[in-house]
């Protein structure tokens, strides 16, 4: 039986029912795009499906929209798959299980997959009927933008002609994404020697930290944890000689680290001076983030006496604190186009000491290209005097606001006639797929928009029936002004 039979738009709902049922997780996108392309068979329309389980469906425009330059709707195919402790789905296998109340749409203990089935839903919607007008269109379903925008890097856009672009992948009603930063996890690699140290073992903790994305919540100014362990350390050094046997902290690049954590070997019946010493860091360094992280802890507790215990050579330990130390760490530059838009950030998220050397992991950000090479190249510089080598991957380009942007003209003009209000235009200091896109194809003019979700990536997503249709509206009216 149907949950979603009874709302409006009916179609859209229709579909993002359907898709609702088919398992589409992350790397499990097989069946959903088989989906897409029977649905492209079985409405004859010309299809491309590539070897990752990208789809491309192509609709003729309407009548007196033949000749109308093409129009691109995108969004992508996977859903991020998250339970409540105890939901016994498998998200391999089973669909989601769907609720309403209130006008609100969830799943019963799992994420909801509104983003992006919802765009998935709009498009087949469109593609299914001739009755509301539109320009040619060229529908492109990605997969697994979730884990990296792998489906978008990996997509031949050599087959689409349109150079206007309408991504339907924002959580927020009434807001217009023109811009976005483009991104790089530079990985910083110092070599270490070791040796034999003798004295008590002590660990040195940051904790209590907020933590936080490091692309939207870079502007909030919270410590990081792993470069707050690199001014402990030197802190510490001035005054107490000590041997660094090794230091972890963060989990993922895209974090700002919570925690981190040190061991040091030091001369014996230092203990009172080490936690006079880490009290004074400690009360210092809370004053500084008191408003934005009041819970930041920073110990030291003694563990065991050792002998020839393996800790790092002195000139490998002051390299590694150097580099925590000196390494720029979050906002490098505001931007000036957009009031309050953080332009360029950096963010030190994983540190971790392996069998010969520290790596540092990195997420470098920039909406503008030049600024994002210019800072990897400062990073290259010091690491290199520190005798260490910095390497890249997953770099993926900005999407520069356009001063000129017929179709974000366009958008605001019809928001207004429709809301009776001014859409928020913004850009996102974090990566979308439009980046993906803007880089593949000259002056493409892209915008993203969407209806309201909210909690998304958690089993607490939750989708609103009125903006879903109200954004519904709002699509078509675009559509049939593109001519």
């Amino acid at each position: 039986m149907s949950v979603l039979g009874a709302l409006e738009p009916a179609r859209v709902m229709h579909y993002f029912e359907e898709i609702c049922g088919i398992p589409h997780g992350s790397g499990n996108t097989k069946k959903i795009s088989d989906y897409c392309v029977s649905f492209a068979k079985e409405h004859h329309l010309t299809y491309l499906q590539d070897e990752y389980n990208n789809v491309i469906i192509w609709k003729d425009g309407i009548k007196g929209y033949e000749n109308s330059a093409p129009v691109m709707l995108q969004g992508h195919l996977d859903m991020v798959c998250e339970k409540e402790e105890g939901c016994d789905i498998d998200f391999e296998t089973d669909g989601l299980c769907l609720q309403v109340e209130d006008g609100i749409v969830t799943a019963e203990k799992t994420t909801l997959g509104g983003d992006d089935g919802i765009a998935v839903a709009y498009a087949l919607a469109l593609l299914e009927t001739d009755e509301y007008p539109h320009p040619p269109l060229e529908i492109v379903l990605t997969v697994d933008e979730e884990i990296g925008m792998l489906g978008a890097t990996a997509l031949d856009t050599s087959p689409l002609r349109a150079k206007t672009m309408l991504n339907l992948d924002s959580e927020d009603e009434g807001h217009l994404l023109v811009s976005c930063a483009g991104g790089v996890t530079a990985q910083v690699e110092l070599p270490l020697s070791f040796e034999t140290g003798d004295g008590e073992k002590y660990v040195i903790s940051v904790s209590g930290l907020m933590g936080g994305h490091s692309g939207v919540e870079i502007d909030k100014g919270r410590a990081n944890a792993c470069q707050i362990m690199g001014r402990v350390l030197y802190e510490l050094h001035k005054e107490i000689p000590f041997s660094l046997c090794f230091l972890n902290g963060g989990l993922k690049d895209n974090a700002i680290p919570r925690q981190a954590e040190a061991v040091i070997v030091c001369p014996e019946k230092q203990q009172s001076e080490i936690n006079t010493k880490i009290a004074m860091i400690s009360s210092e360094i809370k004053h500084e983030f008191l408003e934005t992280d009041p819970m930041i802890l920073v110990e030291a507790k003694k563990t065991t006496l050792v002998e020839k215990e393996l800790a790092m050579t002195k000139d490998s330990a002051d390299k590694v604190i150097a580099a925590l130390l000196c390494l720029p760490g979050g906002i490098q530059k505001m931007s000036f186009q957009m009031k309050g838009l953080v332009q360029t950030s950096l963010n030190l998220g994983i540190m971790k000491t392996e069998k010969d050397h520290v790596s540092l992991s990195f997420s470098v950000r920039s909406s503008v290209e030049s600024e994002k090479r210019a800072l990897l190249d400062k990073m290259a510089c010091l690491t290199k005097t520190l005798g260490g080598t910095v390497t890249t991957n997953g770099d993926y380009p900005a999407w520069e606001y356009l001063e000129n942007s017929p179709l974000r003209d366009l958008m605001c003009r019809v928001f207004e006639e429709q809301y009776g209000r001014k859409p928020i235009v913004e850009a996102l200091h974090a990566g979308v797929e439009c980046g993906i896109f803007a880089g593949k194809i000259p002056e493409l003019d892209c915008v993203s928009f969407g209806p309201d979700m909210k909690d998304i990536h958690t089993p607490k997503e939750s989708m609103d029936v009125e903006s879903v249709k109200r954004t519904w509206e709002y699509l078509l009216e675009i559509l049939k002004q593109l001519k």
